[in-house]
């Protein structure tokens, strides 16, 4: 099974066929996919300005999106460094018991799923690499009240996710399951007060 630099590097190669190199790219998503894979496929095509249907995009635009792609998994790699730093440091100091950011980070290791979107034409407008820099240094300070990559205050709590944890936090301005850890607890009572209210 290839790995995401053996794939990248299929998308990058002009001797191979445009179906592959699509193919390599969708491939590339199955290693590391920050919004899940079809909502992370939605944000790379409108940002490379092709349709995700389009089976005869211009090589150039794959290429753009792949790029966009690498670099938000550099930005996450590099937080998974240091956070296996972190843990090990910790546990050389006796501090044995992981937080609540470890336990969200278990779920997301690799980077499947930091910034799930379950409705996959709903995700954030931005590079990817910006947000999960906006992700990462909200799990790196005390926790807030609202979205930590577009700053919306309307967070609701859904149920029946397609992601683990399968409900959570979901912020309505950029779609993102906003990480438990990152919430005051008054901000998650408040988002499962507005699912009651959206409810009903």
């Amino acid at each position: 099974m290839a790995g995401f630099r053996s794939l990248a590097r299929q998308v990058r190669d002009p001797r191979c066929d445009l179906a592959l190199r699509r193919y390599s790219l969708r491939k590339c998503l199955e290693r590391f996919a920050p919004y899940g894979h079809r909502a992370t496929w939605d944000h790379l095509c409108s940002r490379a300005g092709f349709d995700p249907e389009d089976r005869s995009v211009d090589p150039a635009r794959l290429v753009a999106a792949l790029d966009e792609l690498e670099e938000a998994r550099a930005v996450w790699l590099a937080y998974e460094v240091e956070f296996a730093e972190r843990r090990r440091k910790e546990k050389h100091d006796g501090l044995r018991r992981p937080g609540t950011v470890d336990d969200w980070h278990r779920m997301t290791w690799g980077g499947f799923g930091v910034a799930w979107c379950d409705d996959p034409r709903v995700h954030p407008t931005e590079p990817l690499a910006e947000v999960l820099r906006r992700l990462i240094a909200a799990l790196e300070r005390e926790p807030g009240s609202s979205c930590p990559v577009c700053q919306g205050a309307r967070l609701v709590w859904r149920h029946d996710l397609d992601h683990e944890p399968s409900s959570g936090p979901v912020c309505t301005d950029c779609g993102i399951l906003v990480p438990r850890p990152v919430l005051t607890p008054a901000a998650l009572a408040e988002s499962r007060r507005t699912r009651l209210l959206v409810s009903a």
